[in-house]
């Protein structure tokens, strides 16, 4: 049998002494698999994706990624390992205003060699790429030189996409990307990045409250039914 992308074995996460507000019993996702998640605010989505890409240690459990106990890993290992092989694109983006998009968008390879080196490595490839990507994702150069500052929402998302995706990571994690859109670009914006990762032959793992997408992605998870620490009670 290969070995999945992503196992999660009995884990839990729990603030300090607090009870647990994430508990999952087992989860296996496959490599190249796309798969939703979707659960309401409160729900535990952002903690997962938390525990899946190393930001945050479980109370209890094992969890790995391609192979990899991340669970087990010291923080700077999590964050070496994260910054190789993952590309996140966040709620709120978390672009650096004062830098360019180009610079956004090559970010990642200032960090990650690995990165860098399936980007092309040279400075001119790895500008090319993120020519590529921005293109793709229906910004031109035009938008090369601009501050992050400058851009509305939309581009914003973009831009944060295009850095989730240079130098093909293995795994995308995407947190509530869309929440800001309306319907049309919302179900554009999914297309495009799963066409990309579907290129590069990524797995996805992408969180929303909404699951009017959930159709576009191999398969559909619930929190209410992963997360037995949680109930709709609790907001």
């Amino acid at each position: 049998m290969n070995t999945p992308a992503i196992r999660l074995a009995d884990v839990a996460y729990a603030y300090g002494a607090s009870p647990p507000v994430l508990a999952i019993g087992e989860v296996a996702i496959a490599s190249g698999e796309r798969v939703f998640i979707e659960g309401p605010s409160g729900s535990g989505k952002s903690t997962l994706l938390s525990l899946v890409g190393g930001v945050v240690a479980p109370s209890q459990g094992v969890v790995e990624v391609f192979g990899e106990e991340v669970s087990a890993l010291p923080a700077g290992a999590r964050d070496r390992f994260r910054a190789d092989h993952m590309g996140f694109v966040f709620q709120m983006f978390n672009l650096l205003p004062y830098l360019s998009v180009q610079d956004n968008v090559l970010l990642p390879c200032r960090f990650s060699k690995a990165r860098a080196g399936r980007a092309g490595g040279g400075k001119a490839a790895l500008l090319d790429e993120a020519k590529r990507l921005l293109g793709r994702l229906g910004l031109g150069d035009d938008f090369l030189t601009r501050s992050a500052a400058s851009l509305s929402i939309g581009q914003q998302q973009r831009v944060a996409a295009a850095r989730a995706l240079i130098g093909r990571p293995a795994l995308i994690v995407a947190d509530e990307p869309t929440s800001a859109l309306d319907s049309d670009n919302r179900a554009r914006f999914v297309r495009l990045l799963i066409d990309e990762c579907t290129a590069a032959n990524a797995t996805v793992l992408f969180a929303s409250h909404d699951p009017a997408n959930a159709a576009l992605f191999d398969r559909h998870l619930s929190m209410r039914e992963m997360n037995t620490a949680w109930t709709p009670d609790d907001g």
